[in-house]
């Protein structure tokens, strides 16, 4: 993906000149003429805040001007992503699957790893399911191509976009209500539509209609899955 202005969106060649070791003069775009990405002089922190807040500024610096081709290893973060994505998602399982048998403490361990074990098989399908939906309903109401390097783009907005999941390990220390896994869903949701919104820059009905769908067919697959296991 090329370097992108924040503000509007516009492609543009370079970000920043550097004179000197830390003297650098930040480039501006040359549609909007505003300083073409202010987050490089940012501390992370802002970033961080922007990103919460669902703001697409900090989503086109993320997405297009820090995870780039010419400065990154794209295929590496996707790896990891998809790792890290699929386990805080087979941990979100056994969370609910804990809370609605009751069991927080009475489980051995060799029984918990085969729990979730069995729940991340689950998850990897649910999520085979969710972006199978996503890519064809995207073609269909968004009229994007799928071609390879698009797939790329969209799912590492989706992986990105997720890192709210990264709040379920502190469910490993404090306990929360269940309803706290749902609220994250719904902010998950609510970023991965925001994340598409800049990717595709479609509208955004037709965007929340996208990521409403591929959601709820991965949210009834895997409680599909799950409910089989229980009677199991």
């Amino acid at each position: 993906m090329e370097y992108r202005c924040v503000k509007c969106g516009f492609r543009i060649k370079t970000l920043f000149v550097q004179y000197s070791p830390g003297n650098i003069r930040l480039m501006k775009c040359e549609n909007c003429r505003a300083v073409a990405d202010e987050y490089i002089e940012c501390e992370i922190i802002i970033l961080l805040i922007d990103l919460i807040l669902h703001k697409p500024q900090a989503y086109r610096h993320l997405l297009y001007n820090v995870l780039n081709s010419e400065t990154v290893n794209l295929q590496g973060i996707l790896w990891k992503s998809t790792v890290g994505f699929l386990l805080l998602d087979a941990y979100r399982s056994l969370l609910l699957s804990r809370s609605n048998e009751g069991q927080s403490s009475s489980m051995s361990f060799s029984l918990l790893a085969w729990i979730f074990q069995k729940m991340l098989k689950d998850v990897v399908l649910g999520n085979v399911m969710f972006l199978g939906v996503f890519l064809h309903a995207s073609r269909i109401l968004l009229n994007t191509s799928a071609g390879a390097s698009r797939f790329k783009d969209f799912l590492l907005a989706v992986l990105i976009s997720s890192y709210f999941k990264i709040f379920l390990v502190a469910m490993m220390v404090w306990n929360f209500p269940s309803s706290v896994i749902y609220i994250i869903d719904l902010f998950v949701l609510s970023s991965n539509t925001v994340a598409l919104k800049v990717i595709t820059e479609s509208a955004m009905n037709r965007i929340l209609g996208v990521c409403l769908v591929a959601h709820a067919v991965k949210f009834f697959v895997v409680q599909g899955l799950e409910l089989r296991y229980l009677r199991y």
